[in-house]
């Protein structure tokens, strides 16, 4: 595939938290840092995402009594997935993996997400209330960018919301599937089914790197 000046890679939440050994682990999330190193070198615009939790973060579940990780409660913006404390301010866990350290250098900006304790955030364009936005549209547009190429974890969270955030905000994206780990299969037959529906893209890190 050939690439364009007005593409850009998104590199999404390559942080310790979401590899092997961290808190909320991908199964293979270590494994695709050094693919995404390499691919930051083909494009002109990186940009990471980087969850960025205060201790007291809603979605924790350890924030909630008797409340188990990886169940749903309703808050109020609607239904919220607990999960397992990680990614805190400052902490290891938040930290980008080192294997992908090559394409944090080169971002031009870092985008920080979930940092207000009273609302998640899994797309790099909008938190779970889906009307706080984070900026990214305003600063793609910017930059002329009309493409968006997107890679990291997980798959079926982060990366599968970023994308449907593109396409209505008016990109075209691009999911770089096997630089991408999913939590679930079942959540990453959905995403599928959502990129379907709303032409995203789907391709193998290969087609960019000859």
């Amino acid at each position: 595939m050939k690439l364009r000046s007005t593409d850009a890679l998104l590199v999404i939440d390559a942080q310790n938290d979401f590899c092997e050994g961290g808190a909320l682990a991908v199964q293979g999330g270590a494994g695709i840092m050094p693919l995404i190193a390499r691919l930051a070198g083909r494009f002109d615009t990186v940009i990471a995402t980087q969850d960025w939790h205060t201790p007291d973060q809603i979605s924790f579940a350890s924030n909630h009594d008797g409340a188990t990780p990886f169940s749903e409660i309703e808050v109020a913006y609607g239904p919220q997935m607990l999960w397992p404390d990680h990614c805190v301010q400052g902490t290891t866990g938040a930290d980008f993996h080192p294997d992908v350290a090559p394409a944090v250098v080169k971002a031009l900006a870092v985008v920080r997400k979930g940092y207000n304790p009273a609302v998640d955030s899994y797309s790099a364009f909008y938190e779970n209330d889906r009307r706080t936005a984070t900026g990214l549209a305003g600063l793609l547009r910017e930059r002329g960018v009309t493409r968006l190429f997107l890679c990291g974890l997980a798959y079926d969270y982060c990366v599968r919301f970023t994308a449907e955030d593109a396409v209505r905000e008016g990109f075209e994206a691009v999911v770089i599937e096997d630089a991408s780990r999913a939590i679930a299969p079942d959540t990453a037959a959905a995403a599928r089914e959502s990129f379907a529906t709303l032409r995203v893209a789907e391709i193998e890190a290969s087609s960019l790197l000859v």
